[in-house]
């Protein structure tokens, strides 16, 4: 038997409830608490992120060595160009946007806090045929 049930991902902010409001709409997700200090949502299908207010947060500088990644999201996604184009709406930006050619197509952003994440381009599920 587990002792854990449930795991969520918190990323510290200066403002989480801007942050929140990015991943909310970039994911279709809802917000499912929220204090004075930390906000949480969840997707539809069940991504629980968490944003905690960090007065003196100061950005991972991804993808330089120094202050480097300490952790990143990876989003699935069917069209990255379409997501690419959300996420600079939302006020999001790019930071590793080369084409990587083969099976796992991934370009890097990094939310309006910062954070690194990762699109990663879903792979077909369908059987083969023949």
């Amino acid at each position: 038997m587990s002792v854990v049930t449930a795991g969520v991902v918190v990323l510290d902010c200066a403002q989480p409830e801007k942050l929140a409001q990015f991943y909310k709409e970039l994911m279709d997700a809802e917000e499912t608490d929220a204090t004075a200090n930390r906000v949480e949502i969840r997707s539809a299908d069940g991504t629980r992120l968490a944003f905690r207010r960090d007065a003196n947060a100061t950005p991972p500088s991804w993808p330089r060595p120094e202050n480097s990644l300490q952790a990143h999201l990876e989003l699935v996604v069917t069209d990255l160009d379409a997501a690419e184009r959300r996420i600079v709406s939302l006020g999001g930006r790019p930071v590793d946007t080369k084409d990587s050619a083969g099976p796992l197509q991934e370009r890097g952003y990094a939310d309006p806090a910062g954070h690194s994440f990762t699109l990663r381009h879903a792979l077909p599920t369908a059987p083969k045929q023949g």
